[in-house]
């Protein structure tokens, strides 16, 4: 069980690093790519990627009776509606902030991992929490942007609902049965994806895509890690960690998505950058140390 708990916690560093780093590259590829077709590429980039992995070990097939709906579930909300918002508020989003909102998942998971999951709340892990919670919200600040500005307000909503849906989806994953495993169910959960982005964006009316070495890369990063092998860790994760110890674990990517955007795009670093992160990695330090303790 130890290796076990040890592995997780090896897959959150591995997406934080992973997804940090990828809010200013999906921010540069929004340049060149309609936000709907981007994330059509990406899901389908990360459906290849993951099918041949799978044909390859011979595991490629039919999902359970029992898991149709996780596939239903995680493909609507995690790879479809997640994926999608994230990419139209960006548009609008500089890329630090809109990976801060994206990842306000604790505020709706903590809620849910009481109620719905009935999880256990030791003392220290809801201060642990509350402090990376404290963290999140002097990072969120409303005066930062133009509450005048329709485009900007929509782009802050979307990113907002993005992270209600993605906690609904972490909710699920814990309290679903699971008779496949994570990596067998993965392309399948895609697909559902795909059959709801690619009509979306095929009847929109979206700009048309300026093609370059660059852009390909963009969606090669973004399908083949970002999505096939980071998507696949974050519900890996989710299965073994409690729901809340993952999501305040996951507050560690906006914190990247910060840095990263600020030394790539020139986004503004300020003072409240590094008391929000101090505060958030002391909340991670008390989770890590009531897993050590039980």
């Amino acid at each position: 069980m130890n290796k076990l708990l040890s592995s997780a916690w090896v897959l959150l560093i591995l997406i934080v690093i992973i997804w940090g780093v990828n809010w200013p590259i999906i921010k540069i590829g929004l340049r060149s790519i309609d936000p709907l077709w981007f994330a059509a590429a990406r899901l389908g980039i990360a459906l290849v990627t993951i099918s041949v992995l799978l044909l390859f070990l011979g595991r490629l097939k039919r999902p359970h009776r029992q898991d149709v709906p996780i596939v239903l579930g995680v493909g609507v909300m995690q790879f479809a509606v997640f994926v999608t918002l994230i990419n139209m508020g960006l548009t609008e989003v500089n890329a630090g902030r809109a990976a801060l909102l994206a990842y306000t998942t604790p505020l709706w998971v903590t809620p849910g991992a009481y109620f719905v999951l009935k999880e256990p709340f030791s003392r220290i892990k809801l201060v642990g929490a509350a402090v990376g919670i404290c963290g999140l919200l002097i990072l969120f600040n409303p005066l930062g942007f133009d509450w005048n500005d329709a485009s900007v307000v929509k782009g802050n909503i979307l990113l907002l609902v993005a992270a209600m849906v993605w906690a609904i989806s972490i909710l699920h994953i814990r309290q679903h049965k699971w008779k496949g495993s994570v990596l067998e169910l993965t392309p399948w959960q895609i697909m559902v994806a795909l059959l709801i982005v690619v009509p979306y964006a095929w009847f929109s009316n979206t700009q048309a895509v300026v093609w370059s070495a660059e852009l390909v890369l963009i969606l090669l990063y973004n399908g083949m890690l970002a999505t096939a092998l980071a998507q696949w860790a974050s519900i890996r994760a989710t299965q073994i960690l409690p729901a809340m110890t993952v999501s305040l674990g996951l507050l560690m990517v906006p914190l990247m998505g910060i840095l990263s955007s600020t030394i790539w795009l020139g986004e503004p670093f300020t003072m409240t950058l590094g008391l929000g992160a101090a505060l958030i990695v002391g909340g991670l330090l008390l989770q890590i140390n009531f897993r050590k303790q039980r």
